[in-house]
């Protein structure tokens, strides 16, 4: 078989000051270790530096800075604050790129959205690696609901999706839902390009780490971004009103994870001054992968209120340590969570507290919902790579 197979790492370097990872570095880090199982040292790996430089990693280096970042995100805790630019310099300058050496019939493989805003930047990459283009997309979620987005956010992810739409032999996508809604995209162009459907798997979750993660009261746990899709404001106001209208003893506690995004005046506002919150509801910018994984095997229950998702990776998470499931009736989350969550409107305030203090007590609904979680299978990262492979290897043939 001709040529290579080249893996974009891009996102993972530019992340190098961060202590903790986003969704999607998650994805770009589980197709690097899933490419590398299959291919091994017919893998080859690619970046846009910071710096501005495009070129190929040598293996060892991208595998040592690869494992370096997974020790990071299992055991840092609790410092939201980057690290500064003099501290990453001497591994920034470790990892400037090398001039590719191309092989024609390669096919050059992106998980990430970095640096599709830049199409002829893409196209000369594409051009000087002689290779077809195989790239995965998360959602459309800030063109299709740009009211949830940053104020410039529905114009640089339509670039992204027309660099997509223009230049991709193949795409994957997470979800029917995000498939659905990128293949118009695809049907413009007048191109023939190939569309996989693959849920993404469930992560391997670390070992716990150990006692002080876990409050000593039954608690909620709300994981994600602070950002207006995703609702915090209900459950914020949901437990408001339970610390207004319950015995203090009755009001079971919220653990929100995620750092703070865009657009939360009102969230953040809530967070900080309202006195009803105090003791009830506790925020955790910063967390490590051991530290989640105790709050998720903790919890009474993730509950994820979003109005939209491009899949709902928290949800496959939780369910696959064993936790009940609160989310909202969107297709991604039933795709996630197949029959297992219980599933709720978005703006059903009355319904949301109900299900709450079902889960909170005991009560059937919880009952109910751990007889379908005990059937439920998480979908997994071998399913999915396996996906990419046939896909890739379609284009090489």
């Amino acid at each position: 078989m001709s040529g290579e197979v080249i893996l974009d790492i891009s996102r993972l370097v530019s992340r190098i000051r961060h202590h903790t990872p986003s969704g999607v570095d998650r994805v770009e880090m589980a197709y690097a270790r899933g490419l590398q199982e299959r291919y091994g040292d017919r893998l080859r790996y690619a970046i846009v530096h910071p710096f501005g430089r495009y070129g190929r990693l040598p293996a060892g280096k991208a595998v040592r800075f690869l494992d370096l970042l997974e020790a990071r995100w299992a055991e840092e805790d609790g410092d939201v604050r980057p690290r500064s630019l003099p501290q990453v310099l001497p591994a920034l300058l470790g990892l400037l790129p090398e001039a590719p050496r191309p092989a024609p019939g390669s096919v050059y493989v992106q998980a990430s959205p970095h640096h599709l805003t830049k199409a002829d930047l893409v196209r000369r990459i594409l051009a000087r690696e002689q290779a077809r283009f195989l790239c995965f997309v998360h959602d459309l979620i800030p063109i299709d609901y740009p009211e949830y987005a940053r104020p410039n956010g529905a114009d640089l992810h339509r670039r992204r999706i027309e660099t997509m739409a223009a230049l991709a032999d193949g795409v994957i996508a997470n979800s029917a839902a995000t498939a659905e809604s990128m293949r118009p995209w695809l049907e413009r162009t007048g191109r023939k390009v190939d569309l996989h459907v693959a849920l993404l798997g469930t992560q391997a979750l670390p070992a716990g780490a150990g006692p002080g993660v876990l409050p000593v009261d039954p608690y909620f746990l709300c994981v994600g971004t602070i950002e207006p899709r995703k609702n915090h404001l209900l459950l914020l106001n949901l437990w408001r009103a339970m610390a207004e209208s319950l015995p203090a003893a009755a009001v079971p506690k919220l653990i929100i994870v995620g750092r703070r995004g865009w657009e939360n005046e009102q969230v953040v506002d809530m967070l900080e001054r309202c006195p009803a919150l105090v003791g009830h509801v506790e925020e955790r910018n910063g967390c490590s992968d051991r530290a989640l994984t105790d709050l998720l095997r903790g919890a009474r229950a993730l509950v994820l209120p979003s109005f939209a998702e491009g899949y709902g990776m928290p949800v496959a998470e939780a369910l696959s340590v064993g936790t009940p499931v609160l989310c909202s009736d969107l297709p991604a989350l039933r795709e996630a969570g197949g029959d297992a969550p219980d599933f709720l409107d978005p703006l059903d305030g009355p319904g949301w507290r109900a299900a709450i203090l079902d889960h909170h007590g005991g009560g059937p609904m919880r009952a109910a919902q751990l007889r379908r979680v005990a059937q439920w299978r998480s979908p997994t990262w071998e399913d999915h790579i396996t996906v990419v492979c046939d896909a890739i290897e379609a284009l090489r043939g």
